[in-house]
């Protein structure tokens, strides 16, 4: 059934005051950058006048010349992203491969850097599914990144990650390897054009269940929906409702659907299913060695980060920005 014409004008609206926000912001982005590089000027003259430069306003120029040219290639990055779903929220699937439970704590690890690095952004998270491991960690997770651009940066993201590291469940103290999946797709709002026939869907209510906390609400509520002609999955357990699980789960598979849509103009479902490699040695975008040394490597692009501790807190644009500049505009 078609939506009310003035539903389709309120949709329309809220499209344009967001596209207006986006404008504004960058409008406000290049005043502020070009406000602080006259200060920095005006900084650089003063020192220029002097016989001897003062030592702590060179210190003070060099320090934020640093923080200028970053934000100033932040700026840069920002305005790739001009594909049609840039600018959307994102929804983030995480999924344990090989490994067993090292690769379930994985998956636990790399929920934290994400969660941070969207602390970090003014992203909001919340959690739409989420499957603990049997004895630690997460089995699997799906989360929505809400804010501009999200989907834009975290699409980056997508592929298999590689964890080594000296097993902590391992009494002998031995060197593991474990992987780990992140899958990343646009929020699709209604309006967008894709149709999902009914009676092309199988919904399965289920009760939620776990080691219990507050990703488990242990109530008839949980819902998995089957899209049977692409044999697409999803499911949703986190809202307190059945109705609502409905919905967050529909938003999930309407995106799976659009991803779909985009990419058959280049290759059949059936080669679709195969783009994300199995999760397993071999097929890793980045690997994270913390033993025998600490290291962070982007296979892609070749970023080398030595920080382990800062990038699984969250610092990551380095190499989300690098891949940026390579594959998108």
């Amino acid at each position: 059934m078609s939506k009310p014409d003035f539903w389709n004008d309120v949709s329309k609206s809220q499209q344009t005051s967001q596209r207006i926000k986006v404008l504004r912001d960058r409008i406000q982005q290049y005043e502020d950058l070009s406000g602080r590089w006259d200060d920095l000027y005006t900084l650089v003259e003063l020192s220029l006048d002097e016989d001897q430069p003062d030592g702590q306003l060179m210190d003070e120029i060099n320090r934020e010349m640093a923080v200028f040219k970053e934000d100033v290639e932040n700026v840069k990055i920002s305005t790739l992203l001009n594909g049609p779903y840039d600018g959307n929220n994102a929804i983030v699937s995480l999924h344990a491969g090989a490994g067993g439970t090292e690769a379930q704590d994985w998956v636990q690890m790399l929920y934290r850097m994400y969660t941070r690095w969207c602390e970090d952004k003014g992203y909001s998270v919340k959690v739409l599914d989420f499957l603990e491991g049997e004895e630690a960690g997460i089995k699997s997770v799906t989360f929505l990144v809400t804010g501009i651009n999200a989907y834009g940066y975290l699409k980056a993201e997508k592929g298999v990650h590689r964890l080594v590291r000296i097993s902590p469940f391992d009494a002998s103290g031995r060197r593991h390897t474990s992987f780990a999946s992140v899958d990343v797709m646009p929020e699709i709002s209604d309006d967008e054009e894709v149709e999902i026939n009914p009676e092309d869907l199988r919904i399965d209510t289920y009760r939620s269940g776990g080691a219990g906390g507050q990703h488990v609400n242990k109530t008839d509520s949980a819902v998995r929906i089957t899209h049977i002609p692409t044999g697409i999955v999803v499911q949703c357990q986190n809202e307190r409702s059945q109705h609502s699980n409905k919905e967050s789960a529909m938003k999930v598979l309407r995106s799976k659907l659009i991803e779909l849509k985009e990419r058959e103009r280049l290759e059949r479902i059936n080669q679709l299913k195969g783009e994300m490699k199995r999760i397993e040695w071999g097929s890793q975008i980045r690997s994270y060695v913390f033993h025998p040394y600490n290291m962070v490597k982007d296979h892609r692009t070749n970023v080398e980060v030595g920080n382990t501790t800062a990038v699984m807190d969250g610092d990551i644009d380095i190499f989300i920005n690098e891949y940026l500049k390579r594959n998108t505009g």
